[in-house]
Order: C-alpha cells, then sequence, then structure tokens
C-alpha cells in the first residue's frame, strides 16, 4: 500500500541550543571527555560526538551548547541529558534540569509521483517562492504558516526546513498538497 505525503514525513535532523552555565572551561572538558575534539583554530568550541542516540553537541565556553543530528525529541533530550551527565562528572556545576530551545527541525516528505516545478513556479505566489533550475535543482517555497521553507523537487520529494515543532511539517505538507491541488497538479 502506498505511503500518503504525510505518512512518508520524516525527521533527517533538529538542532536545538541550551545554556547550562555561564562559563565553561573547554579546555578540561576536551582533555576529560573521550572523544572529544577541540582546535580552537578550526572551532570556537569543542565538538562532542555521541554514537547513541548520534548526536553532536557543541560546547562553547560561553556556557552555551548546540546540539545536531537528532532525528527525534526523545533523542534531542537524551543527547542533552547524556551531556548534562559528562559534564557533571567533570563536577562542573550545571542546573539538574536542562531545557533546550528547538531552533530548527529538517524534514523530508515524499508527494508519491513526481511534479512539474515549471507548473508550479507559474502558478504559485511569485513573492514566496524561488526557482531558478540552472543555479539548484529545487523549488524553494517560503510559507507563511507554518513558517518553514519547503524544497520541491522534481521527483515529489520535499525537504521542509525551519520548524520549530514536529507538528509545522506536518502542516506544511497539508499545505502544499492542498496548493498543488488547487492548481490542478495532484
Amino acid at each position: 500500500m502506498k505511503q500518503t505525503p504525510e505518512e512518508s514525513l520524516k525527521i533527517e535532523n533538529i538542532v536545538a541550543s541550551a545554556k547550562v552555565s555561564d562559563s565553561l572551561d573547554l579546555t578540561v572538558i576536551s582533555s576529560q571527555i573521550k572523544d572529544a575534539e577541540y582546535n580552537k583554530k578550526r572551532f570556537p568550541g569543542v565538538v562532542i560526538r555521541m554514537q547513541n542516540p548520534k548526536i553532536a553537541a557543541l560546547v562553547f565556553g560561553s556556557g552555551k551548547i548546540v546540539l545536531t543530528g537528532a532525528k527525534s525529541i526523545d533523542n534531542l533530550t537524551e543527547g542533552l541529558n547524556i551531556l548534562g551527565k559528562l559534564l557533571r562528572d567533570l563536577n562542573i556545576e550545571i542546573p539538574d534540569e536542562l531545557t533546550y530551545k528547538i531552533q530548527n527541525i529538517v524534514t523530508s516528505a515524499d508527494l508519491g509521483a513526481g511534479i512539474n516545478l515549471n507548473k508550479i513556479a507559474v502558478g504559485f505566489n511569485l513573492d514566496r517562492i524561488e526557482y531558478e533550475p540552472e543555479q539548484f535543482p529545487g523549488l524553494v517555497y517560503r510559507l507563511e504558516d507554518p513558517k518553514v521553507v519547503v524544497l520541491l523537487f522534481g521527483s515529489g520529494k520535499l525537504i521542509i526546513t525551519g520548524g520549530k515543532e514536529p507538528i509545522d511539517a506536518k502542516r506544511a505538507v497539508q499545505k502544499i498538497l492542498a496548493d498543488l491541488k488547487n492548481l490542478g497538479i495532484l
């Protein structure tokens, strides 16, 4: 049985930030945490790659942390908790309850059929789209509600970026489907 575009939604990456302290000693962190990478000439933070869940934590001297690579909200929460434990094990004082703010959720979806991007480019609101096939093979469609950017490809595949909650991608797909049906494309 064929999947609906909504059923095909798959989170590819969640980027979130957290503040765990007013300052962190990156030299101590990088020397004490196994596999931590720190090369301040190349990047101003310590990179800690976790395997399960597969997430990278970027730890900065300001006490800010960026988590990237999570495939679900649960993975994100688990990754932040693992990082919290690593830092507490070094006797670094951080709050017991760590919270993050989602900056971006990247999701993929599949319309299940090829689409004519030229037709869409002509039919959609021109203020909201960019389509230059010589530069990039996809059509860029900026939605207002939810406030996301959707990349549409001729194969019918979509990439939705800029979401702050998983539901944003589902709403974006529903909007795209409605717009394409209105144009007689689907």
